[in-house]
């Protein structure tokens, strides 16, 4: 059950704005991807950090995608990518752009040491307190900050259903229960990873419509797409200027998507970031010089209009679709 979008409020690193706007939403990027522990034990990390100056790079940058039309960004940056959110804080202050922030763990096989050795499952056992801190950052706030997380983040890679990696899906799920939170994923779409998330998810009793399997553009395996929204599902069509898929191929599979009528079943992104250490930054650039903010505005929309898609329908997945995935009444 949802209610009329005009009364729900979405929190964001600037506080609480009502779904109605949201606008043109991002719903998969990312402000800062850094690695502190790296960062504070060798002083040569990396080559291009000064808090400062990334700061106001972010600024331009998100300057740049409001110029371009974009009104939000939803910030996935969770556990294990270096979130810290003070500094998305100080980023919101300044900007027009709405932040939504994320809660969850980013985990490809292993969980890191403090949620490995305590929790359900394990020797010690315990309470599962990646639960206890998801739904802390949701209802009370990322703590110090003020800030509430209004989405759960989780990931299957490569590695697949690792008893690590399902804890922490089952973790997301049970927070999603509790407080509503819609739940979005990092997934690897080659392997058909979405699928084993729907699964843990079902079984946990999760409503499958308020759940985004992301990176779904990475693959042609138009079965597998049809699969997942069969099974209630938003497709994330979200790494735009990633070029591991060619341009052309990312806007196609939309296009596809569009013409089989699931437009109200896809959101579009980029999964880029003002920085990232992840990977080189200067190399990065080098290779995917279209991984920015602005490239589904000027680029992947004129291409996709040109491919028979309406301006409806994109409306439909930049404006509409975000805008109800966020308008969920609380738990259940």
């Amino acid at each position: 059950m949802t209610q009329n979008t005009d009364e729900r409020v979405v929190a964001t690193a600037g506080g609480s704005v009502p779904v109605s706007r949201l606008g043109t939403t991002l719903m998969h990027e990312h402000i800062f991807v850094t690695s502190p522990e790296v960062q504070q034990n060798w002083p040569d990390y990396p080559e291009q950090w000064d808090e400062e100056t990334q700061i106001e790079a972010a600024l331009k940058k998100l300057a740049d995608a409001k110029a371009n039309g974009i009104d939000t960004i939803v910030d996935l940056t969770v556990i294990g990518l270096g979130r810290y959110v003070p500094r998305v804080k100080r980023v919101a202050e300044q900007t027009d752009v709405n932040i939504v922030v994320a809660t969850g763990a980013y985990v490809l096989h292993d969980l890191p040491v403090y949620f490995h050795y305590r929790g359900p499952g394990t020797p010690a056992g315990g309470p599962d307190r990646m639960y206890e801190f998801f739904v802390r950052d949701i209802e009370e706030g990322v703590t110090g900050t003020g800030v509430r997380a209004a989405i759960l983040k989780c990931v299957t890679d490569a590695a697949g259903l690792t008893p690590d990696v399902e804890r922490v899906l089952r973790s997301v799920a049970r927070a999603h229960r509790r407080t509503g939170a819609p739940i979005t994923t990092h997934t690897h779409a080659g392997l058909r990873r979405g699928l084993d998330q729907q699964q843990v998810f079902a079984n946990e009793g999760v409503d499958l419509s308020r759940v985004i399997i992301g990176h779904s553009g990475d693959t042609d395996d138009y079965g597998y797409l049809e699969e997942l929204i069969a099974a209630g599902s938003y497709l994330g069509m979200d790494r735009f200027g990633l070029d591991t898929v060619p341009f052309g191929k990312r806007v196609e599979i939309v296009a596809e998507m569009c013409r089989r009528g699931h437009a109200d079943k896809m959101v579009l992104s980029h999964d880029t970031s003002c920085f990232s250490d992840m990977s080189d930054p200067v190399r990065r650039r080098e290779l995917y010089p279209d991984w920015r903010w602005t490239h589904i505005p000027q680029d992947v929309v004129p291409a996709l209009l040109e491919r028979g898609v309406t301006q409806e329908q994109i409306d439909q997945m930049m404006v509409e679709n975000p805008r109800r995935i966020f308008s969920h009444d609380g738990g259940y």
